[in-house]
């Protein structure tokens, strides 16, 4: 767990699952494929990811209140020389906190905590439509280095 003033960073619990799916949900991109009305698949997911030692969902917490979510993945792998990674996914500030300053702190722990894991690179993807969330990134000292592909099954 990490503390700055009043805000707090640690593990998910399955309580704080209303207030995460309503963060992911809080915008264009997520309204259309989050349900915060059904949480039981989100329940599901939280205790696969708590199992996996490489997972961690964490949520920063600012008085009792859930304020902001992010996933990070560590992945070891064969390239640059047997090199772990870490990968950040589903960063959501809630929209009170936007500006704040939180995002910044969250992206900071996850590269700290990176570095703790003994990471050799941070990577994230960003929609190609959050515009916002590029500059933000970019201001953080990533780089837009590669063309990411999905494939919907």
């Amino acid at each position: 767990m990490t503390e700055t003033h009043d805000l707090r960073i640690r593990p998910a619990t399955e309580a704080d699952l209303p207030a995460i799916v309503e963060m992911l949900a809080d915008d264009p991109l997520g309204a259309t494929r989050e349900s915060p009305d059904d949480l039981a698949p989100y329940v599901a997911a939280l205790k696969r990811l708590s199992e996996d030692p490489n997972q961690h969902v964490v949520v920063a917490v600012r008085g009792e209140r859930v304020v902001g979510t992010l996933q990070l993945t560590f992945v070891p792998g064969l390239s640059r020389m047997g090199a772990t990674r870490s990968i950040i996914e589903g960063v959501r500030v809630h929209s009170d906190e936007r500006g704040s300053g939180l995002g910044t702190r969250f992206i900071e722990w996850a590269i700290d905590r990176s570095r703790q894991e003994g990471c050799q690179l941070v990577q994230l993807t960003s929609d190609v439509t959050r515009t916002d969330a590029h500059r933000f990134y970019e201001r953080l000292g990533f780089t837009a280095s590669h063309v990411g592909f999905k494939f919907q099954l």
